[in-house]
């Protein structure tokens, strides 16, 4: 959380008084020092940022630190504070990622409609794939100097930046027109969003120790729960119709405002660091800091600049093989995220049935990825738990393919609906099982900072390219656009043979 130097920055706003250590009967120092409050009772001065982009203050930090080197506690005492952090800083990062997820995929809802369709001027696969590729490119390009960023001014601040601009950009769709238009948004909506997940890793890992990670991804970081909400409010809103806005409007608008709203809350609520927080007393603040730095020592301030992190993670090997597992499996997930209603949707069902199915795969995964997140932190075990949701996913990329030349019979429909339910587990459960073993491996902070970004980034950037240079015709393979569409409609073996292919090759790389 912070190096263990203390600050002498002359503009610091807080300072540790040591004068005021040889105050006082020497009993009572030694009670404050097991209790972890000394050194923060010696801070004075009020902590103030001169600007909205400015650091957080270092003497605090510091005081805490201290602290927490000397501070005695028992297992119900920590218990207690891990439970006042889940409750505060889980349910805000749950919240966020929920209407993260909405405004991320809402659009595949939305393309199941022909009135979404026209309004775009989407006529075509290549148009479609194109549209959803080019969200990317804020990622490939920001992803990594946005968590340099988060670092530097604090985890709220950035978040609320991150929130606002991508809600607007999301609410921005209810009156845009043209396929131009929709490629612009769709840039502005990635630009938003980069670091925002990799952010959200790194800062999790300041609160929570390496055996608690798995588990804490899992319930907010994942997408089958807004998957799964998103699926059924899309079977609702998609039905309104007004003089005003149809139905896929109404679908961007009410999905879009509470992302607005939930900006302002993080900026309010979300402690930037557990140093500067306002609900936990100065002993748990003690607390909270001395069971991290016993198990990885988090570090807000100091270490290595964000130009030598980026070296030392280009550097490291756990990095690359870490990016390459990613990056198989983001293949999948970036199709089923995005097809999930138009492949129901050619299982013969309607586009608003298509949209209600979506709930149950969804749910179900969500059962496989907290199973899964769990397990693996009791074990303290990441590498088999990966092999086997790339194992489950695998099967039913097979099952997808093997039945897709089928035909149309009742017990062919009901066999790759389940199917979909392994898709949906195995890949959604493999992000919080790689993503904490990267948040686990890499250290200093400094590092673990840019290593979180670089495997989300560059994995970003091997989906764009396999896009652009012939995965467009896979990646929309296995769905159709809706009959309003022009253009031939792929063979579905294509996509899951693609995608299918990167989930076997984690299961190769494991074994």
């Amino acid at each position: 959380m912070a190096s263990n130097q203390p600050s002498s920055s002359p503009a610091a706003s807080v300072r540790i008084d040591e004068d005021k250590l040889e105050d006082g009967p020497s009993h009572a120092r030694i009670s404050a020092l097991s209790e972890g409050t000394l050194y923060q009772s010696l801070v004075s001065g009020k902590p103030v940022r001169k600007h909205f982009f400015s650091p957080p203050d270092e003497a605090l930090a510091e005081a805490v630190n201290r602290d927490a080197d000397n501070v005695e506690f028992t297992d119900v005492e920590e218990k207690a504070v891990r439970r006042k952090i889940d409750l505060r800083v889980l349910s805000l990062v749950v919240a966020s990622y929920i209407f993260n997820q909405f405004d991320r995929t809402n659009i595949g809802n939305a393309h199941v409609l022909k009135a979404f369709n026209d309004n775009f001027g989407i006529t075509n696969n290549n148009k479609w794939t194109l549209a959803l590729s080019i969200f990317y490119v804020g990622y490939c390009l920001l992803e990594m100097p946005a968590n340099v960023l988060q670092r530097h001014i604090g985890a709220n601040r950035f978040f609320f930046l991150s929130l606002l601009f991508w809600g607007i950009s999301s609410l921005s769709f209810v009156y845009a027109k043209g396929y131009v238009g929709l490629l612009i948004l769709r840039v502005l909506l990635g630009i938003g969003e980069a670091g925002y997940y990799a952010g959200m890793i790194y800062y999790l890992s300041f609160w929570y120790k390496r055996s608690e990670l798995a588990l804490r991804i899992s319930l907010c970081m994942t997408g089958t729960l807004p998957g799964a909400i998103g699926g059924l409010l899309a079977f609702g809103l998609v039905r309104i119709e007004t003089p005003v806005l149809s139905g896929w409007q109404f679908l961007f608008l009410i999905e879009a405002i509470p992302t607005i709203i939930m900006a302002f809350m993080i900026l309010l609520f979300l402690p930037s660091f557990p140093f500067s927080n306002s609900f936990l007393t100065p002993r748990e603040k003690a607390i909270a800091q001395a069971r991290l730095n016993r198990d990885h020592r988090p570090q807000s301030h100091g270490g290595m600049t964000g130009w030598q992190g980026f070296k030392a993670i280009v550097n490291d090997l756990h990095a690359w093989l870490l990016m390459i597992v990613y990056a198989s499996f983001n293949v999948g997930v970036a199709t089923i995220s995005y097809f999930l209603p138009t492949l129901i949707n050619e299982l013969g069902f309607t586009p608003l049935a298509s949209q209600g199915l979506t709930v149950a795969p969804y749910a179900a995964g969500w059962f496989m990825v907290i199973f899964q997140a769990l397990h693996s932190d009791r074990t303290r075990d990441r590498g088999y738990h990966i092999m086997l949701s790339t194992a489950v996913s695998c099967v039913g990329y097979i099952v997808l393919a093997a039945l897709a030349t089928r035909g149309t019979s009742t017990s062919t429909i009901g066999g790759r609906y389940f199917a979909l339910f392994l898709v949906v587990g195995g890949n959604y459960s493999l992000f919080p099982l790689v993503m904490s073993w990267a948040a686990n491996v890499f250290s200093p902070t400094s590092k673990r900072s840019v290593g979180t970004a670089f495997i989300v980034s560059i994995s970003n950037c091997v989906l764009v390219c396999l896009r652009c240079s012939g995965w467009r015709t896979a990646a929309a393979a296995g769905r159709r656009l809706s009959a309003e569409c022009e253009g031939d409609a792929p063979d579905a073996s294509s996509t899951l043979g693609c995608s299918g292919g990167g989930i076997g090759t984690v299961v190769l790389w494991g074994a």
